[in-house]
């Protein structure tokens, strides 16, 4: 009788503690991250649940050859989804990738399962009608922010995405449009009345207001993370200091070339705001010679964050540096024409930058949109999975990211940067191109051959006179035997035979 109450007591205790387990692992996948801003005397920093954290970001996506911006990877099954973020996050993880940014929403189990199987945050980011939105059942390509049922729409629905995300572990922060002060296409009677010269200004004072109403909305649902705005470089810097007060962070995509010139100062004196650049980079294509051009992305980007780190907390400069996203992870062979040739890589510039110099020339374009990754986009495996090949870029950022940025003082921060060997990595690029340019042409090989001579005769035998002799009139023929093996996918392959006849 002892015995089985001893067992029953132990039994009890035994499921009290599985049940004290599972409610505290319940009650801290519940728990959202802590993130805000710090802002004391050596300048601006990020903080995540009390430690500081330094955005070492990239402009992540996954889109396969021959779809474009409506491609879900969301939309796929479980396991396929989760062999493409093995695939890229082991990449991502391994050059010390600790943000991703998207211009898509990702399902919120996702980013916590990004997060607990790599270490990788989300910002979240709500485009806020950038190219376009539906208003009460209407699809509009215009997004006018002076409307009112509009700006209702756009926040409300920014503030359930926020109610949505607020309590999922790996979220960062949270993020409002994508250069949408480039995009305030809209016309109205109070608008036109304006002078010509500020009618653009006049529509992005609506569109900073809307954003001001959306955070302060937003807060009351959620405290424990920072709101950014996504602006096109610091364009309307003034209205955004003046009518957006709410924000935390000022987001920016900046494209100068290797440096961002007065940005820092300027944000500095006029916003005293911490900047995180959500969008930066250089394509990998050289508009001049129309080949790949590793080396010159390479030493721009590399420019780039040298000059992030030098701006960043602690190292007596502006201090307002919290990180970037770096634009972008893959190449997007759909960027150019967007609907169309999505199996091709475009090799046509569709815009000019002369800080992007080494292949500037005044009057032609050189920044193509189809090569802006740090990586090139590889051949499918048996799943359908386009691998991921890395560049020139990728491996200069691993070096830069593995640096502690907190606990490196500023001179040897920069010798460190300075220190990276750039012709041994551009000859592991080669190597690696190389290597890659040798597995293509695998996909269509000469497995073998033969030549074969022979005498054929005419159908018809007759004597012709030679040398004042009879003989019989022939020619000799040449056969050519060519066998080729071809494997375009793992899912085709095939081989044929070319023969080829001579003099006959």
């Amino acid at each position: 009788m002892v015995n089985i109450i001893r067992n029953i007591t132990t039994l009890k205790t035994v499921c009290a503690l599985i049940l004290i387990l599972f409610i505290s692992a319940f009650s801290y996948a519940q728990v959202p991250h802590k993130v805000n801003t710090v802002y004391d005397a050596k300048g601006w920093k990020l903080q995540v649940d009390n430690e500081n954290f330094f955005v070492k970001g990239m402009v992540w996506g996954y889109c396969p050859v021959g779809e474009n911006y409506s491609y879900n990877l969301w939309g796929q099954s479980d396991e396929f989804i989760k062999k493409v973020l093995h695939q890229e996050f082991t990449l991502l993880k391994d050059a010390n990738v600790n943000t991703i940014r998207l211009f898509s929403v990702v399902p919120p189990k996702w980013i916590t399962y990004i997060y607990e199987q790599y270490g990788i945050m989300t910002i979240v980011n709500h485009l806020m009608g950038r190219y376009g939105y539906n208003i009460d059942g209407i699809w509009l390509a215009n997004t006018n922010y002076q409307d009112e049922l509009t700006r209702e729409t756009l926040i409300n629905d920014f503030v359930a995405m926020v109610e949505e995300f607020k309590d999922v572990k790996g979220v960062l922060m949270f993020a409002l449009g994508n250069e949408n002060n480039y995009g305030l296409h809209w016309s109205s009677f109070e608008i036109e009345n304006l002078p010509k010269d500020e009618q653009h200004k006049g529509k992005a004072k609506f569109l900073y207001t809307m954003y001001n109403e959306a955070i302060a909305a937003a807060r009351k649902v959620d405290q424990n993370h920072p709101y950014m705005i996504v602006n096109g470089d610091i364009q309307y810097l003034d209205l955004i200091v003046e009518h957006c007060k709410q924000v935390d962070i000022l987001g920016v995509n900046c494209y100068r070339g290797i440096s961002f010139t007065d940005l820092w100062e300027r944000v500095d004196k006029e916003a005293n705001l911490p900047v995180l650049f959500t969008e930066f980079g250089s394509d990998a294509f050289n508009a001049m010679t129309m080949q790949e051009e590793q080396l010159g992305q390479a030493v721009i980007v590399k420019g780039n964050w040298q000059e992030i780190y030098n701006k960043s907390y602690g190292k007596g400069e502006e201090a307002n540096a919290l990180g970037g996203c770096q634009f972008q992870w893959r190449d997007e062979w759909w960027k150019y024409k967007q609907t169309e040739n999505l199996d091709i890589h475009d090799k046509t510039a569709s815009w000019s930058n002369g800080g992007y110099y080494f292949d500037f020339a005044p009057g032609f374009n050189n920044m193509n949109e189809e090569w802006f990754g740090i990586c090139a986009i590889g051949e499918p495996d048996e799943d359908g999975i386009y691998a991921t090949e890395s560049r020139m870029t990728y491996d200069i950022l691993k070096e830069i990211w593995s640096i502690d940025l907190y606990k490196t003082d500023k001179k040897t921060m920069n010798r460190k940067i300075d220190a990276i060997d750039m012709e041994q990595l551009q000859y592991t690029a080669e190597t690696r191109s190389l290597k890659l340019d040798k597995k293509k042409n695998d996909r269509f090989r000469l497995v073998g051959g033969k030549l074969e001579g022979e005498l054929v005769f005419h159908g018809e035998s007759y004597k012709v006179e030679k040398d004042g002799k009879d003989g019989m009139n022939f020619s000799n023929g040449e056969m050519l035997f060519l066998d080729f093996e071809f494997q375009p996918t793992n899912r085709l392959k095939g081989d044929f035979t070319l023969n080829i006849l001579g003099n006959v």
